[in-house]
């Protein structure tokens, strides 16, 4: 849940930098969970109100991670060392989510998994005083 909001909290409409795998799956997986479990729940309820507007409320959240879901696929993009619009090639663009990042500071900035980022690499954890 902590990469899901970094995402949408600490990086909404951010195009620049590079996303991690775990990044960006862990993003994916909770984005599938909400809509999904949108639609079960509300689908449910429209059922037994009968009322299909109440639906509506699942296309308010995708259209609120729009935004988000696009820039952690071009964060994303950039990890693998390709432009962001490598995401608009279907396959390939699957085949480059799960491949792993390059090693190292690459044109789009530096490695998210390096040592020397603290920030990425602490997400979550407390400090021990």
């Amino acid at each position: 849940m902590k990469w899901y909001l970094k995402v949408v909290r600490d990086n909404y409409a951010n195009f620049n930098g590079r996303a991690r795998r775990k990044e960006y799956w862990m993003f994916i997986l909770f984005h599938m969970i909400f809509t999904y479990g949108g639609l079960i729940v509300l689908g449910l309820i429209a059922a037994a109100l009968d009322s299909p507007f109440i639906l509506f409320i699942v296309h308010i959240y995708l259209f609120a991670v729009l935004i988000p879901t696009i820039a952690v696929a071009v964060r994303r993009m950039h990890d693998v060392g390709k432009s962001g619009w490598y995401m608009l090639i279907p396959i390939y663009s699957l085949i480059l989510a799960i491949t792993e990042g390059e090693k190292g500071t690459n044109q789009y900035g530096p490695d998210p998994k390096s040592a020397d980022n603290e920030e990425i690499n602490t997400i979550g954890t407390k400090e021990i005083e």
